[in-house]
């Protein structure tokens, strides 16, 4: 006990490193996350022969797992610790990945497929929630509130890292062989979730604040709404490039439909560029969120994803296609810390862990619903037109964040 306490004392002079070391857990779920992000889609519209709205919704549903599991994620954070919710959510990561495996094994058997595939989302869903919320946590009670803005951000660059790696390797692994692409994606999360595993488990824990009062989620859910509902509408964009790039390069004839779409600017690259952009962002420019304020900083960053969205959907080239999800992902990096932080600050901390839950419900829906809503959409006008509809929704954002810097306190 000594010596972990002085190893725990040594690293605590290290706070960035201490958090970097926490939420690689982060990190190592959305690499699983990203593995399958853009296969998906064609696997379900190609190789299955399936309507394009189920292929929006399988993407999405994993979404609306994480939304449903948010509460349920919270309580477990503040009453049993952080680190347990990071241990179950690397367990559910690997049944996701074993289900992916029987997904693609079973792909001649349509429904089969589609079952065990949307089984793997929702098991994925419910993975994301608890790694998600239990790393921010983790981090906050080794690093200290003060630096909640710090450990969000740090977070968020785990999350969108872990989708800018998996992405393309994952199209990489699936090569011109959807089923069988699918099924390699799944053992590398089997094989990615025991190793986090096997990490976390030496990792040190923090105490829970068990006995503390707590506030209904849904009270909670309502005093971050103002914050999470502005966080929802940016989150379109993201939604729009995770679940539709792939087809969008499909109809643009970019490269050959139901095939891995490849070269230096395909639909992979687009989704890392998206990714990279947001990671950068984060590592440069968080430090303006307390020097500036954060509905300062989310009204800038709006306006910067609005740009990079309205250039997808004017795109003549591929080229200025992965320009565009770069400076959407730009612009989206700071919504979530800039307005987190407001929205944490307004909870006490043994209810912190329903705060961050909370927080994110917003973004879960965004995602959750843009999917399948989007595809009845592209049915009708086009998979370009959903790049436009995310930026009229990031407008939407910007109004809601005049009224929030009314109400703002000095």
């Amino acid at each position: 006990m000594a010596d972990s306490a002085s190893r725990t004392g040594r690293i605590r002079d290290r706070p960035a490193a201490l958090i970097g070391a926490t939420v690689l857990f982060n990190l190592i779920c959305y690499t699983a996350i990203g593995l399958p992000l853009a296969v998906i889609p064609s696997f379900v519209h190609h190789a299955l022969g399936l309507d394009v709205v189920i292929a929006g919704l399988a993407v999405s549903l994993q979404y609306l797992a994480t939304f449903v599991t948010r509460g349920p994620t919270g309580r477990i954070v503040d009453t049993i610790g952080p680190k347990r919710s990071v241990l179950i959510g690397l367990g559910l990561c690997g049944v996701s990945g074993l289900l992916l495996v029987l997904a693609g094994a079973l792909s001649g058997a349509p429904l089969a497929a589609l079952l065990l595939l949307l089984a793997s989302r929702l098991t994925l869903g419910s993975a994301e929630s608890c790694t998600g919320t239990g790393c921010i946590t983790w981090a906050i009670g080794l690093v200290g509130a003060g630096r909640t803005a710090q450990v969000i951000s740090f977070n968020g660059i785990a999350s969108y890292g872990g989708i800018a790696l998996g992405a393309p390797l994952g199209l990489a692994l699936a090569g011109g062989h959807l089923a069988h692409g699918l099924a390699l994606i799944g053992a590398l999360t089997m094989a990615l979730a025991l190793s986090g595993l096997g990490i976390a488990l030496r990792r040190p824990a923090v105490a829970s604040l068990g006995g503390a009062v707590r506030v209904a989620f849904w009270r909670i859910l309502g005093t971050v709404s103002p914050y999470g509902a502005t966080l929802a509408l940016s989150s379109v964009g993201f939604g729009v490039i995770a679940t539709f790039i792939t087809l969008f390069y499909d109809q643009q004839g970019w490269h050959r439909p139901g095939s891995a779409p490849s070269g230096p600017f395909g639909a992979g690259t687009a989704l890392s560029a998206f990714g990279i952009a947001f990671i950068l962002t984060r590592l440069f420019f968080a430090r303006q969120i307390p020097l500036r304020g954060g509905i300062a900083v989310t009204v800038a960053s709006l306006w910067v994803e609005i740009a990079g969205l309205l250039l997808v959907w004017l795109a003549p080239l591929p080229v200025l296609a992965v320009l565009g999800c770069a400076l959407a992902g730009s612009g989206f990096a700071l919504v979530f810390p800039a307005l987190g932080v407001l929205a944490v600050d307004r909870v006490g901390p043994q209810n912190r862990g329903s705060a961050i839950g909370a927080y994110s419900v917003f973004l879960d829906v965004s995602l959750g619903l843009s999917g399948p809503l989007l595809g009845l959409i592209a049915k009708g006008h086009g998979y370009a037109s959903l790049f436009l509809c995310a930026a009229l929704a990031c407008l939407i954002g910007l109004a809601l964040c005049a009224g929030l810097r009314r109400g703002a306190r000095p």
